[in-house]
Formats: C-alpha cells, sequence, structure tokens
C-alpha cells in the first residue's frame, strides 16, 4: 500500500513539473494509518527540476500529514488529497539556472522588472554570483555612439516579510520579489555559485 502511494505520489509530482533528474521520497506512517486515508508525512529529495520553466538544481522537503483519498488511489492511482497541507524545505539554484529561466516567458518579466527597477536599463542581460552578492547585468554593451553600454549591479539578498529583497549596498535601492500567497520564504542566502532559499508553502487539495 505504501509501495502504491509512493507510486502515485511520484507520477503526480512528474506531473507537475517539466523535468526531475532524480527523486526520491520517503513516506512516514504505517499501512494502518494509509488506509484510513492518513499519512504522517512526506519526506522528498530531487535533482535538477524544472516547474514552470524555472531551474532548479536541488529541492529538499518534508510535509505535514496528508490526507489522501484512498478510494480514487485503489481505482487509478492517482492521488486525490482530502484538503491542503504544508511543506517545509530548502531549494536550490545555480546562477546559469536562474540565467537560463529568466531568459523565458513567464520569468524574463520578472528579471526585467528588476533590471529596470535597479539598473534603470533593460532587459536582463545576465546573473551571476560572485560570494555572497548576486550580481546583474543590464544594457546591450554596445560601442557605438548612443548605445547603451552593459552595466553590472551587486546586490546583497534577504528574506523579508516572507519575500526575497534585493538591496544595493551602499544606498537605498531595493526590491522585492512578488511570491506567491501560498509560499513564504523564511531564509535566502548566497554562496558557492548558489542561491539558496528556505521557507514552507502551502500545496491545495
Amino acid at each position: 500500500m505504501l509501495a502504491l502511494l509512493a507510486r502515485g505520489l511520484e507520477l503526480w509530482l512528474r506531473q507537475q513539473c517539466e523535468a526531475i533528474e532524480d527523486l526520491e521520497i520517503r513516506l512516514e506512517g504505517s499501512a494502518t494509518e494509509l488506509l484510513r486515508g492518513r499519512l504522517a508525512g512526506v519526506r522528498l529529495t530531487a535533482r535538477r527540476v524544472v516547474y514552470q520553466r524555472l531551474e532548479i538544481e536541488q529541492v529538499s522537503l518534508r510535509s505535514e500529514a496528508i490526507r489522501v483519498r484512498m478510494g480514487a488511489l485503489l481505482r487509478t492511482r492517482v492521488v486525490q488529497l482530502e484538503q491542503a497541507f504544508r511543506v517545509r524545505g530548502e531549494v536550490v539554484f545555480s546562477a546559469e539556472g536562474l540565467g537560463r529561466s529568466f531568459g523565458l516567458a513567464p520569468w524574463s518579466a520578472l528579471g526585467d522588472g528588476l533590471a529596470q527597477e535597479l539598473l534603470g536599463l533593460t532587459p536582463l542581460g545576465g546573473i551571476r554570483i560572485a560570494e555572497d552578492r548576486l550580481i546583474l547585468s543590464a544594457g546591450a554593451g554596445g560601442e557605438l555612439p548612443g548605445e547603451q553600454r552593459a552595466i553590472e549591479l551587486a546586490t546583497a539578498l534577504t528574506a523579508v516579510d516572507g519575500t526575497v529583497e534585493l538591496r544595493v549596498e551602499p544606498g537605498t535601492r531595493r526590491c522585492r520579489l512578488p511570491m506567491d500567497p501560498n509560499i513564504r520564504i523564511e531564509r535566502a542566502e548566497l554562496g558557492g555559485g548558489r542561491l539558496e532559499l528556505g521557507g514552507e508553502a502551502l500545496v491545495s487539495a
């Protein structure tokens, strides 16, 4: 029974994403609880995930208790939830993956908005990570008269009020990322060429 649910969860997750390279699911609880439609929790780790064209290097999540419609699972092997549940964990992004994602819709509009607000130029030309700073670049970099020259700007990242804030130092320029109301970011760290975010999310039934 637990193996059937694990397989159903894997299929459901792969349907939500464009790509998942590696995926490991660990179920917490007993078969007896599951027959009553309750699972104590799920631990999930994944690598090289693409979700809505956003490239994610690593994902590590743990859920609270989940209520599952067992009748539907036994008939169709498709997981149907009785109610929404919360998950906590971390996601890790590479600078290269962020750069590719921000070059595609719908993320390109967000990238261009950041470039306009923080650099005063669009489109966003690139993203890289240098130690604990996120470096944004914009502008065409042309050498002819009248052409915009490419510029770079180093920003610090912090988690503020459930989202991520980019701040230019020294100075007062700052910008907060728009965030899904079901997601709350509690930690944002840069290092080793990667961006790591930690927090919680509500998964809808």
